[in-house]
């Protein structure tokens, strides 16, 4: 049994699930806005705790129970995703004790490692616009340093794919930059300036190609945290993007690397003469691809211009890391019958998409 999305509850067999967590026998008693896992150290005395079923709501809203079949090789496989995943076991009553208590959740386990760990490979890029037209092309890795840095690139008229010609597509702060930003500055407000922003660019804005930067890890994490009980309120999210001095300097480095390729000679048919890399630099700057406060001449420092230029791809990770949260099998600590399959449990991502890794981690 594998659940990947997030409107249902992992009911463990020993206690009875409603928003609380109790030592009482299973009574079937199950509601559908918490999800109950048990971590690492169960108490002496107790009985070792195992996932027993789930209860989930199907599109129409209807709520359904599936519960496992006796034996030892059955088992509930939690595959939510990075923040999908630990929010399933915090609002199961296993995670840190404070957060859980200010929500009023019963805390089966304290297990402050829960949400921790959290990571998101940061991005950054230099826009160039073209004077002639260039082939459309999305998001490809063209190198790979050996300092930790993947160079990608993504080109073409509405390059990025979005749904307008005024638009950044997946680098717009429209459909998912707002990631980069603390949770209480993530306002509507802020990213109806963005948007207004967009409609005022120059069509030449739109015409050319970001070549980007993204740093294997990151060094840096953060941690995530529920907003309130129910399952289909997204949790909130710091990534704590170069926090670490290594991640910085990688992005420098990357963005150094991009400076050469632009002043090459094999790239001068693409780019106007007259915009320099110093002008490059603060155009990219000041255009909404995230809703960050922006300095006035970031051209001076790259260390300020990787982090007013941060971006997402949405490769987050952590959260329910192995050795801390799972064991090498990917089993929960703790809970017999129950495991968390997906990215929640790197440790570290490449600089590159890590699709194929999380497929092979699911075979």
């Amino acid at each position: 049994m594998t659940i990947t999305a997030l409107k249902c509850v992992v009911v463990i067999k020993g206690v009875r699930i409603h928003l609380s967590i109790s030592t009482s026998p299973y009574t079937g008693d199950v509601g559908c806005h918490n999800h109950h896992l048990l971590g690492p150290n169960v108490p002496a005395g107790v009985s070792r705790p195992k996932a027993h079923g789930v209860v989930f709501r199907d599109a129409s809203g209807a709520k359904h129970r599936a519960y496992l079949n006796n034996g030892t090789s059955n088992e509930i496989i939690v595959s939510a995703g990075a923040l999908g995943s630990p929010q399933i076991l915090m609002l199961s009553g296993v995670g840190p004790a404070d957060q859980l208590k200010a929500h009023n959740i019963t805390v089966v386990l304290d297990q402050p490692l829960v949400g921790q760990g959290m990571s998101d490979n940061p991005m950054n890029a230099i826009f160039v616009p073209s004077p002639i037209p260039v082939e459309v092309s999305l998001i490809q890795v063209v190198g790979i340093t050996h300092f930790g840095s993947y160079i990608e690139a993504a080109s073409g008229a509405n390059f990025a794919g979005g749904a307008s010609p005024r638009d950044y597509g997946m680098l717009s702060p429209k459909i998912g930059q707002l990631s980069t930003v603390p949770p209480k500055e993530r306002t509507p407000e802020a990213l109806a300036r963005a948007v207004e922003l967009l409609e005022n660019l120059d069509d030449a804005a739109f015409r050319g190609g970001f070549i980007l930067e993204k740093i294997m890890g990151p060094a840096s994490t953060g941690h995530l945290e529920l907003r309130t009980r129910n399952p289909n309120d997204n949790p909130a999210v710091t990534f704590n993007y170069f926090q670490d001095p290594t991640d910085l300097q990688r992005c420098v480095q990357g963005i150094g690397t991009i400076e050469r390729i632009i002043e090459s000679n094999s790239f001068s048919k693409f780019k106007f003469d007259n915009l320099t890399l110093p002008i490059l630099l603060n155009m990219t700057a000041g255009s909404p691809i995230n809703l960050l406060p922006k300095h006035v001449n970031t051209s001076t420092s790259l260390e300020q211009f990787c982090k007013d230029t941060v971006m997402t791809i949405w490769h987050y990770h952590g959260g329910c890391q192995i050795g801390k949260v799972v064991d090498d099998d990917h089993k929960v600590l703790g809970v017999d019958a129950l495991r968390v399959i997906d990215g929640s449990t790197f440790n570290f991502s490449p600089g590159t998409n890590p699709q194929a890794t999380v497929m092979m981690l699911g075979r």
